[in-house]
Parts: structure tokens; C-alpha cells; sequence
């Protein structure tokens, strides 16, 4: 079966299906780097939608659809799923804000709107469904928000990676600066990576 993938601007209608992404994302791709418990304590904490990103329309979703409409897997897809898998394969974004990462949950955010001229864009919030994983998807995705983080004025980026995504990111040019230890709640911390990439 053949998909075309369309990225588009996140809306608020969005919310349910992008939460069920990251849950999903978060518990299996994160696997072999974070411990259950620390993935639990990070969904509950730190990762989560980010409700100011697809305010500011910089939030971005992979959505798939059948290359064929008129086949007949094609025709079992509904709301949620196409030939079945499922219809919304990743998400991402880039922010003109000072928060690093973080979800609506995350306590400490900084929604500060960044200079463009001397300020590095934030690139945040990149999960991919376990079923799209290794498809390309993150390139495609990070390939538009810094195309659109370009044309709002902005030269440089940063973000907070994950320990999963450090090799994409590193693979489109992002170099690692520090080491970030998050805390979690319950004694726990989560490592990320902070890295950062010229325009």
C-alpha cells in the first residue's frame, strides 16, 4: 500500500489524536533510552501538546492518506486510519518563544517572543507514531519548520532533543552544546540534549 504524506499547520481539532501520538511515540520509540518509569513521569510532566505553539500556527502535523483513493484498502480508512495505519504519522514545530520544550503541563515556561535577530528559533515537540517510525518523517518535518522559522526573520536554531531524536538532528546539521537533566518528579530525572544549527 502507497501513501502520500501532507504536513500542514496543527489546529486545535488536532489535539486528541496528537496527544494519543505522543503517548504512543513516548512508550515505545523512547524504549531504548529512558526507563518505563522515566517515560511515564515525562508524559505526565514534561511531554504533552504545547496548546501556544498551535496558537501561533507553528506547530505541524504529518497527516497520511492513500496514493490511491480508489483502492480498495483505501476504502477502509476513516477518521483516524488509512489502509489501516494510522492517518496522523507525526508532529513537530518550531517556536518564536523562549520555552525550550515542554507541553502545557511543563511549569516552567518562558512565552517570551524571541528577537529574530539575534535570538535562535526553538525547534519542539517532534514525535512520530511507532507505526510511520524510519520513514523520513522527521526530516520532512524538520525541513519545514526551519523553512518557516527562516522566513520569520530567524538565522540560527536550538532545541532541547531528546536522547531518540539526537541522531536525526545531528544527521540535518544540529550540534550537541550541554546535557540538560529535567526533573520529573519522584526522584526522576530525564537527559536531553541541547543542540543548536546555523541557519
Amino acid at each position: 500500500m502507497k501513501f502520500k504524506i501532507r504536513i500542514r499547520i496543527a489546529t486545535s481539532r488536532d489535539v486528541p489524536a496528537v496527544e494519543q501520538l505522543i503517548a504512543a511515540s513516548v512508550r515505545e520509540l523512547q524504549a531504548e533510552d529512558y526507563s518505563s518509569e522515566q517515560r511515564e513521569a515525562a508524559l505526565q510532566s514534561v511531554f504533552g501538546v504545547d496548546s501556544q505553539l498551535i496558537a501561533d500556527r507553528t506547530y505541524l502535523v504529518a497527516e497520511a492518506c492513500a496514493a490511491d483513493p480508489a483502492s480498495p484498502e483505501a476504502q477502509k480508512s476513516d477518521a483516524t486510519t488509512v489502509a489501516g495505519m494510522p492517518r496522523l504519522a507525526g508532529c513537530g514545530g518550531w517556536s518564536k518563544r523562549t520555552t525550550l520544550f515542554g507541553g502545557d503541563q511543563w511549569t516552567a515556561r518562558q512565552d517570551d517572543l524571541l528577537d529574530p535577530t539575534h535570538d535562535a528559533a526553538k525547534i519542539r515537540a517532534f514525535f512520530i507514531h511507532p507505526s510511520w517510525a524510519r520513514r523520513g518523517l522527521g526530516t520532512k518535518i524538520l525541513e519545514a519548520c526551519e523553512s518557516a522559522a527562516r522566513q520569520a526573520g530567524f538565522k540560527r536554531y536550538e532545541m532541547g532533543a531528546t536522547l531518540t531524536g539526537v541522531k536525526l538532528f545531528a544527521a540535518r546539521g544540529y550540534i550537541p552544546m550541554r546535557k540538560i537533566e529535567i526533573s520529573i518528579g519522584e526522584g526522576l530525572t530525564l537527559p536531553i540534549l541541547h543542540m543548536e544549527k546555523g541557519a
